[in-house]
């Protein structure tokens, strides 16, 4: 829990905030009190994501999933405003550790503690997939230990058996490790994806490891497609069941009621007395303002103190989920002008994570953002974009003027696209091949691209460095500039790549590799001029865990180097394939 900055609100519709709670890809939450005394975690979409389409549509889909779902497992929702921003939705706050900081802290759970939280967790799942809704990230981070039981928390990405996939070409919804195999290949999502992320999850708790191993998420990935879950140490009979849950063919998974039958507990959870040790983890959280202000966690004099109104009357497409109705009164937000304070210290007020944790992959991702391509530098990045280029006209600019664009992508996708050099020995002299792709979707005007030896253009493979071009071809003839189009290049050696060495694995990569800055192609509009990159000088990676990398030298991998254009859609996770290249490292 940390203390609430300058620029946050003091209030939320008519909750008055007393502490962060925490942050994520879509959101930050907070601890809040309603008007009659009940405390709230409430969860706000941030500002640079509400004029993206797809985002809000995830999150309104969190709000009405949450709001179908009233399970004894899960959260209830109190309040939500999906009008007009800021956007965010507020559930019971819920006092616990979740089951990952439990296990941290105080260890790996006996067995028999174990199977009674196993079959805990297959009846909350069996309740949520009675109303029609997979949950789709179940994780030892999405498990609240309350002290009646465990809680289910994030439905960011869960999904109805109706609903329509939200997710981009490529991107896999879930968290690596906990992530079924079928998702990650064909993004198969069903009730018996849960049944593997409960094993994972089950597995963690009984080992205190990933379940998977830790490393870069496509290396983890792999493991969960072909390699065999970690159970070392694990009493049989429950890694028997673990294992079952966890098979590579969902068909040959157990439903979440053989699950609780082969659990065979004979007491309820909430007597178990190593889990009464974890639950009763949490301490105490300040009640209301004075006690949020007297512990540090507020500022004093810190936003407005007008107690909120209720008119008689909700505002249009307004619907609050409690009784009494009233319409949220959004406060302003605090003064732009202001420094952000340093980071507050850690207060006594220590609680474990409230129940409207915030929607993510797994991790969260800090992200600067790019306002209409530039960061306050020289905005472009790439050795041929360091000259600068032309700012968008008024007339082309528009909404796009306004639109953020991340300054990176992350790695947290599953790529198979494939180059492979020619087998014509005329072709392959030349450096050209063939890539296999799969998922692409077409881009507004057709790409042109090239991918050679930054030293020897005509020399075929490439020996120290790789030049990247590409341009969307006749752009040149627009009458106007178009609005930008952003697109980062995503280069992939053939293996995949230990960070800490820069040497390859023995398996094949699976990745999108390192990446460029997000590029506007449209930015030489006027003279049709190739947007053009250096590998490895212009490329990084970037990982869901929020750590980067510099490319490695293509030295370390020779082989069939493979180069796919993405098309850059407003957040770092949210990017969709729009062509594919490559090149050949070798000394000839």
């Amino acid at each position: 829990m940390d203390a609430l900055k300058d620029r946050d609100p003091a209030h939320i519709g008519a909750y008055t905030l007393l502490a962060r709670l925490g942050a994520g890809g879509m959101g930050q939450v907070y601890l809040a009190r309603s008007p009659g005394g009940r405390l709230v975690a409430i969860k706000v979409i941030r500002d640079e994501i509400t004029d993206h389409p797809e985002a809000l549509a995830r999150f309104r889909r969190e709000v009405e999933t949450v709001r179908a779902v009233r399970s004894a497992y899960t959260a209830n929702l109190i309040d939500a405003s999906l009008d007009t921003a800021p956007y965010w939705l507020a559930t019971e706050y819920v006092a616990g550790p979740t089951l990952g900081k439990a296990v941290g802290e105080r260890g790996v759970l006996p067995a028999d503690s174990a199977r009674r939280l196993f079959a805990a967790l297959a009846e909350a799942l069996a309740s949520v997939h009675g109303y029609g809704v997979t949950h789709r990230d179940l994780k030892p981070q999405n498990v609240i230990l309350s002290p009646q039981g465990p809680l289910l928390i994030d439905f960011g990405i869960a999904r109805g058996a109706a609903d329509t996939a939200l997710t981009q070409t490529g991107l896999t919804p879930g968290t690596p490790g906990y992530t079924a195999p079928e998702v990650l290949i064909s993004n198969q999502v069903g009730a018996a994806a849960d049944v593997f992320a409960l094993g994972a999850t089950l597995a963690y708790a009984a080992t205190g490891r990933p379940p998977f191993g830790s490393g870069p998420t496509h290396a983890v990935s792999y493991r969960v497609v072909h390699e065999d879950i970690d159970l070392a140490g694990v009493e049989p009979e429950l890694a028997g069941l673990i294992s079952e849950c966890v098979a590579k063919d969902p068909a040959g998974r157990p439903g979440l009621d053989a699950v609780i039958a082969r659990c065979a507990v004979s007491s309820a959870l909430a007597e178990d007395p190593f889990y009464g040790r974890l639950s009763g983890d949490a301490e105490a959280v300040p009640q209301d303002l004075q006690a949020a202000v007297a512990a540090g966690l507020v500022p004093r004099g810190h936003g407005a103190p007008t107690p909120p109104v209720y008119p008689p009357t909700a505002g249009p497409g307004y619907v609050p989920t409690a009784v009494p109705a009233y319409v949220p009164m959004l406060a302003a937000s605090a003064p732009t002008a202001a420094p952000e304070r340093p980071r507050s210290r850690r207060t006594p007020w220590i609680v474990a994570l409230a129940v409207a944790v915030v929607v993510g992959t797994g991790t969260a991702v800090a992200v600067r953002t790019l306002q209409d391509g530039q960061d306050g530098q020289d905005g472009q990045g790439g050795s041929e974009a360091r000259g600068g280029g032309e700012s968008a006209s008024p007339s082309a600019s528009g909404t796009a003027a306004s639109r953020k664009v991340p300054e990176y992508i992350v790695n947290n996708k599953v790529s198979v696209d494939n180059w492979t050099l020619s087998d014509d020995p005329y072709d392959a002299a030349a450096g050209r091949g063939e890539c296999k792709q799969v998922g692409a979707v077409s881009a507004p005007m057709e790409l042109q691209y090239s991918a050679t030896d930054a030293e020897d253009p005509d020399g075929g493979n490439v020996r120290q460095r790789a030049k990247i071009s590409f341009r969307f071809k006749y752009a040149e003839m627009q009458t106007e500039k178009p609005a930008p189009y952003y697109v980062s290049v995503g280069v992939k050696p053939p293996h995949d790549i230990d960070p800490d060495t820069g040497m390859p694995y023995q398996f094949p990569s699976k990745g999108i590799g390192y990446t460029s800055k997000p590029q506007d192609i449209f930015r030489h509009w006027k003279d049709g001029r190739d947007v053009e990159l250096v590998y490895p000088d212009d490329f990084q990676e970037h990982t869901a865990s929020g750590k980067t990398y510099e490319a490695i030298p293509v030295a370390n991998d020779p082989g069939d180097w493979t180069v796919v254009f993405y098309h850059v859609l407003g957040s770092p996770t949210n990017y969709e394939s729009i062509g594919c290249h490559g090149f050949r490292v070798g000394s000839s």
